[in-house]
């Protein structure tokens, strides 16, 4: 592959996923720094909209199941932004592991995490491998 910058693999996923071992560099730190933050802000700011619907007065439910209605969308909302604070911890937590020098690498087997899996999920903690392993023991154990 001649083009190593990785912005650019987005326009050609076929090349990228294929890529089991590349040497990092700082740039390509800086992009997922970049995208891990643009990630970040993009769900902190869903948590304030969230925030701010629901610290909002709704005088004009005055029918049942208008109120009913709005209550269950205010749950499912918070649900989902339940699930999205496990990944804003996620994505905190990658920083971190940026910062220090960690980024990239497996936490079970300390081996380089593969190229495709950190540009579908750069908040992977885990190489495939392990992962795999993890969720067939999970799967076993009944979770």
């Amino acid at each position: 592959m001649t083009n190593n910058n990785p912005r650019n693999w987005q326009h050609d996923a076929y090349d990228y996923l294929s890529i089991q071992e590349y040497e990092m560099n700082a740039d390509h730190i800086e992009y997922f720094r970049s995208v891990l933050n643009e990630e970040l802000d993009q769900l902190l700011t869903k948590a304030e909209l969230t925030i701010a619907m629901l610290t909002k007065p709704h005088e004009n439910e005055v029918d049942l199941i208008d109120k009913a209605s709005s209550q269950a969308n205010q749950a499912f909302n918070l649900r989902i932004r339940d699930r999205e604070s496990i990944l804003i911890n996620k994505i905190k937590e990658s920083l971190v592991k940026i910062d220090n020098n960690e980024f990239g690498i497996c936490e079970a087997c300390g081996e380089d995490i593969s190229w495709g899996r950190l540009m579908a999920r750069p908040m992977a903690t885990k190489c495939i491998k392990c992962k795999e392993n993890e969720e067939k023991e999970e799967f076993r154990k009944g979770h």
